[in-house]
């Protein structure tokens, strides 16, 4: 069943399996890289027209247009039902054949999951007792189980986002980029690194890769994606810890971290609770630490396209993304900086749809 990998990717347990979800990444390249645009452009084109005309209010300086009337807007076209269509059918597509796959040789990932942890038992920290809150529950982009309730979820996710980057990540290019470009502290000591909502651990192994000497830890609420990810670094060679925590709730000391990352949590966390792992990672991090975020966009100061809005909200309702309205809509950068962070903006990114932030801790 084991089929082994491609460079660093691992491979369904059957060619067919390979070859359809090769499809379903084309099939997603379509919808998201050519569909999408046209859909984007029309629907700007007519709320621009609509605004002259004065069917559409336009907005206040500083805020955007009202959802619901992009909504009505962009629904004119009748392309945008069926890119509509077209996303959420390659992504249920999608999830079926990769866990179907991966099921075949359910056993096998287990136990080799398993022996994983009999090797390097001191890198894999899971508290037997610990309990997922109902709000990490979410089957998060339509994966079935989501990251906490399906035993071979980190394999199903690893190559699941393979096809979502429809082959742009296939050997973890878009992690070693957020890696590379973290921000370093002022001083360069570099002791310990965090990277906070890992999933798989892909940036984690990264991060060792660049900090050979650091002690790097890899923190998630999903069991299953730890053990894999676990699992993962120890047959990659890497000497990287993972822990099945809270974000918000991580149990390290007091200013234990000189430098921690997140690539996309935050959208996928009750505001409240975004405030809370901000707080926490304030206080994980010593004086003169830094925070490199990468985030979906936010509209504190009315800054994402119309396009953009009706793409979240889509995404929101159709991808279960259930929290990411109230985290587009809230002041991200003012909730850091009443955390006590000094906040400026992060190196670009080659995908420019990504916020970065950096988020220093004053010495």
């Amino acid at each position: 069943m084991n089929r082994g990998s491609i460079g660093i990717t691992p491979r369904p347990t059957r060619l067919a399996d390979e070859s359809y979800l090769e499809f379903i990444t084309s099939f997603r390249r379509l919808a998201i890289q050519e569909m999408f645009p046209k859909v984007a452009e029309h629907g700007e084109a007519a709320l621009a027209q609509a605004i002259e005309a004065g069917e559409v209010e336009p907005p206040a300086e500083g805020k955007s247009l009202d959802l619901a009337q992009i909504q009505r807007v962009f629904a004119r076209n009748p392309v945008t039902p069926t890119f509509q269509r077209f996303v959420r059918t390659q992504q249920e597509m999608m999830w079926r054949r990769t866990r179907e796959s991966f099921f075949q040789d359910a056993d096998g990932l287990m136990a080799a999951m398993a022996h994983a942890e009999e090797q390097h038992p001191e890198r894999i920290h899971i508290d037997p007792d610990f309990v997922e809150p109902e709000y990490t529950r979410c089957e998060i982009h339509c994966q079935p189980g989501g990251y906490t309730d399906d035993p071979i979820g980190g394999i199903v996710y690893h190559y699941g986002t393979k096809v979502f980057y429809e082959g742009f990540n296939d050997q973890d290019e878009l992690h070693i980029e957020l890696a590379q470009k973290a921000t370093k502290p002022a001083d360069r000591q570099i002791e310990r690194v965090l990277d906070i909502g890992c999933s798989v651990g892909q940036a984690t192994t990264v991060l060792k890769d660049l900090y050979p000497q650091a002690e790097v830890w890899g923190l998630d609420v999903g069991k299953p994606m730890v053990r894999y990810a676990h699992a993962r670094a120890v047959d990659l060679g890497k000497e990287v810890h993972f822990k099945q925590a809270l974000a918000e709730d991580t149990g390290y000391p007091d200013a234990n971290f000189d430098m921690v990352l997140s690539y996309i949590l935050f959208h996928e966390v009750p505001v409240a609770k975004m405030k809370d792992i901000i707080a926490e990672t304030y206080r994980v991090l010593r004086p003169g630490g830094v925070f490199s975020i990468y985030e979906f966009p936010s509209n504190d100061k009315g800054q994402v396209s119309a396009s953009n809005q009706f793409l979240i909200d889509y995404d929101s309702r159709n991808n279960c993304e259930p929290y990411s309205p109230a985290f587009v809509a809230a002041d991200f950068r003012g909730i850091i900086e009443q955390a006590g962070f000094i906040v400026e903006d992060g190196p670009l990114l080659t995908n420019p749809f990504l916020q970065s932030i950096i988020a220093r801790k004053p010495q």
